[in-house]
């Protein structure tokens, strides 16, 4: 059942078992995995079922680090910012979950084979094909398609595949609709979790609209599931008590936002025989149930031996390289008038002697690289309120010339790659600069703002997803992470979602 919170009358009181706040791809999960249990579930979204400006102004905020957009990276309605994904799906590697001692403040307090079932769980409720990401013969339809074979065990081939994109406010609005334990108030935002006198429960949460209308739930359970930067924001909203915000004790909420970096052609690669590059890699491909796109990526042998961070690469067609181009001699930047020498000096080393004019091609390339997590790149509350009354967010970003250097590290192993291969080059076009201040783009990946780890010290969360100190108050989502990876989030976060019902219905058939 859906109500509209502006229609509730000021004063009420709602009893539940659960509360969850948000429906994103975490809340709407979790709710499906509640419906039709022995349990009475809230579901409070600030949003209603299309996009509002109103609503969505409540996202605005401060940015004081890096530049960055806080109201155009998600939307707030029902079903979140799947209303606008890329469909992006790839679970994390093993390495991700460890501590790296080359990487400070690395370390989950679970492992990849932890969250593998519910990985495989996640691919279905996101609509991908098999979970089959690093095996290339599955995607090699019959031996027609092969990686390409580069060698020094540096660079490898994975793949992405990709959600329709699943858009779950639409898709999955019927089923909770359906489920007669819950009961979904849209147009809602709660606007403080108040815990007991001693902060160890939450006792209560304030619920208003933006009509003006304010009204109560009481939960025996909660679940905070508003995105990575509003997860933060929320906790240190709730201050009534704690004066820090809930979870904060040890001054870690809002601490360790990481992003993905994005940059557009970081380097360009001239190929002197297109014919092998399989067409995963150059676009979007159907194949064995599954829409696909092939990338390059690090194996854990060169991101241990090295101490790298990772980074996702991918490439696409740009040019046809001839004997008979007619470049400007005056570009000193890219030097392109040289490319047919370089094509031609490969083709006599490697005896490959062209047919025609056409030489190869040059192919430009995107990429996507991990952040190390940072606890001076945080989520604070700004001076500024929204139009509920509540601090507005301010979002210091930081990227630091380690990270930088980090991604040149790995554009020069691809290029070392290409270079021993013989069939190929790559000219490295990501400048050195003395300040990472400003970033070229980014993938609107909210990460760790309310990391995981086993010490309060060091995380909000423990590995089942409870605040620290606090006997009833879940996280879910991408605030969680406690290491970004260089993958997309929504597939993590959503098996994230996945284990955490599994042992908030656990404690239920325990007792609450």
């Amino acid at each position: 059942m859906f109500i509209d919170g502006r229609q509730v009358p000021d004063g009420t009181i709602i009893d539940t078992d659960i509360a969850i706040i948000g429906a994103g791809a975490a809340g709407i999960t979790l709710a499906r995995s509640f419906a039709d249990k022995a349990m009475t579930v809230t579901l409070i979204e600030s949003g209603g079922f299309d996009f509002d400006p109103e609503t969505q102004a409540l996202y605005e905020g401060e940015s004081v680090g890096v530049p960055y957009s806080l109201d155009a990276s998600r939307l707030r309605y029902f079903g979140g910012s799947t209303n606008h994904w890329g469909g992006w799906c790839r679970p994390m590697q093993p390495i991700d979950f460890e501590k790296r001692d080359w990487v400070p403040h690395s370390g989950w307090p679970i492992t990849y084979d932890d969250l593998l079932p519910y990985y495989e769980r996640a691919n279905e409720i996101a609509q991908v094909g098999p979970f089959q990401y690093n095996n290339a013969e599955w995607w090699s339809d019959g031996g027609k398609n092969a990686p390409l074979p580069l060698p020094g065990g540096e660079v490898t081939t994975r793949w992405f595949e990709y959600s329709p994109p699943t858009r779950f406010g639409w898709l999955y609005r019927k089923p909770i609709d359906a489920a007669k334990n819950i009961t979904t108030y849209l147009n809602s935002n709660v606007l403080e979790i108040v815990p007991t006198a001693d902060a160890s429960h939450v006792e209560r949460l304030r619920v208003g609209t933006l009509s003006g209308k304010r009204f109560e739930v009481t939960p025996k359970l909660v679940i905070l599931a508003t995105g990575g930067i509003e997860n933060a924001r929320m906790l240190l909203l709730s201050n009534s008590v704690e004066k820090k915000g809930l979870g904060n004790s040890h001054d870690v909420v809002g601490r360790y936002f990481m992003e993905h970096p994005h940059v557009d052609r970081p380097a360009e690669i001239l190929l002197t025989d297109p014919s092998v590059v399989t067409p995963y890699y150059k676009t979007y491909t159907k194949l064995n149930g599954a829409s696909i796109r092939a990338v390059f990526m690090f194996t854990d042998e060169y991101l241990r031996a090295q101490r790298r961070l990772g980074t996702v690469m991918t490439f696409y067609e740009s040019k046809e390289i001839r004997t008979d181009d007619n470049y400007d001699k005056e570009d000193p930047v890219s030097q392109r008038s040289l490319e047919p020498d370089i094509l031609q000096l490969m083709r006599s080393a490697s005896g490959n002697k062209a047919d025609g004019p056409v030489l190869g091609k040059r192919y430009g390339t995107g990429c996507a690289t991990e952040q190390a997590p940072n606890p001076l790149s945080r989520i604070t509350l700004s001076g500024k309120k929204d139009a509920l009354g509540l601090n507005q967010t301010k979002i210091d970003w930081r990227l630091t010339n380690a990270d930088r250097d980090n991604l040149r590290k790995n554009l020069e192993a691809l290029a070392r790659a290409f270079g021993q291969w013989g069939n190929g080059t790559v000219r490295i076009l990501f400048k050195d600069k003395d300040k990472w201040d400003e970033a070229e783009g980014w993938g609107n990946h909210h990460m760790g703002t309310t990391r995981m780890s086993s010490d309060p010290r060091k995380g909000v969360v423990d590995a089942n997803c409870k605040v620290h100190g606090i006997d009833n108050l879940y996280v879910a989502g991408s605030s969680l992470f406690t290491t970004s990876a260089t993958v997309n989030p929504t597939l993590t976060l959503v098996a994230l979602a996945l284990r955490l019902s599994d042992h908030v219905q656990q404690t239920f058939t325990r007792g609450v």
